[in-house]
């Protein structure tokens, strides 16, 4: 028997990852750079026993089908061959973020799975090569075994394809993420179908690439000089041109809903009124707002003459993976 548990934070891109050059390595077309939150996470314990015919997962205590099983026996496919180890798994994954919401649960969820398996099997990863684990399981993970600012570099091969921290100098505590939580219910079109789609036959999409390299170039130069005005006007330029390759796909889609837009113009008018705010999305309605630590009370105060106090969630710079005890009397 070999167990092992992890903890993993979501992370929200900056500068998005949106379209795979390779399906089978999970390798990006762009580089991209996160914040690791402390909103959000996903507890993961792996249990590897001779007792397991097949393996099991549960999400939030309810076994899943064999459909949602797949993705995760074929992550654990990769880890019992690095560690040759020829027993089926018990996963219990527990998410403290909403699934398929947009979200980042699939980062936070794999990030813990990956670390929860290199406990059980010893597999003595490091960093950088955990991440380059989780990146198997699901492309925004391998961002998520950092905490703070972090950069995924895209690379050519498994090898040369994980993250890294960027150095802020701890100007992250400084600053803070509102969620604007506009629908908890799994989309209808999911980031890896969307993703498909959109490289395939949105016209937009090769002008993304390159806009995308440039956007952050200059998201790390706001990084290094703690600049937040040109952080956020390049992260908005960037989720804004992400989502109009969406509507340039064949069939079009977007992941905005009503009370999407009513969101991003709010923000724009807190911004307007003196205070300054920046909005961005992922593959799902929910509006993330990077704002300043010093600014929240005042930016959550704005947000509320449109949303609920249930629908908001104010989160800061969080850790990166966590090992945890797991209880084995389950």
């Amino acid at each position: 028997m070999f167990k092992g548990k992890a903890r993993a934070y979501t992370n929200i891109a900056l500068i998005k990852y949106w379209g795979k050059e390779s399906q089978a390595l999970i390798l990006p077309k762009n580089n991209s750079l996160s914040l690791t939150l402390d909103g959000f996470y996903t507890e993961t314990e792996v249990l590897f026993t001779e007792e397991a015919t097949k393996d099991c997962f549960y999400l939030d205590g309810v076994k899943q089908s064999e459909q949602a099983t797949k993705k995760v026996t074929t992550f654990l496919n990769l880890v019992r061959e690095r560690a040759n180890c020829p027993f089926f798994a018990v996963v219990r994954s527990h998410n403290h973020v909403p699934t398929a919401a947009g979200l980042a649960s699939s980062a936070s969820g794999l990030a813990a799975l990956a670390g929860a398996c290199n406990q059980a099997l010893d597999l003595n990863l490091t960093p950088k090569e955990l991440s380059k684990l989780a990146r198997r399981g699901s492309g925004s993970a391998c961002r998520s075994i950092f905490g703070g600012f972090v950069e995924w570099e895209r690379g050519d091969s498994d090898e040369t394809s994980y993250a890294l921290p960027v150095d802020a100098q701890g100007w992250e505590q400084e600053l803070a993420m509102i969620f604007l939580l506009i629908n908890d219910q799994p989309k209808d079109v999911s980031s890896r179908e969307g993703m498909q789609r959109t490289v395939k036959t949105s016209a937009f999409y090769p002008q993304w690439v390159k806009e995308a390299q440039a956007d952050l170039h200059i998201a790390k130069e706001a990084i290094q000089h703690h600049d937040f005005q040109k952080l956020g006007t390049v992260m908005e330029a960037n989720s804004l041109k992400m989502h109009a390759t969406t509507l340039a796909a064949v069939p079009p889609f977007t992941y905005w809903s009503p009370d999407s837009l009513r969101a991003m113009n709010l923000v724009r008018s807190i911004r307007q009124a003196g205070l300054p705010c920046y909005f961005t999305m992922d593959a799902g309605p929910n509006v993330k707002v990077l704002c300043q630590k010093k600014d929240v009370a005042a930016i959550f105060e704005a947000l509320s003459s449109t949303f609920s106090d249930q629908q908001m969630v104010v989160a800061y710079a969080g850790p990166g993976i966590e090992l945890l005890e797991m209880d084995v009397t389950k």
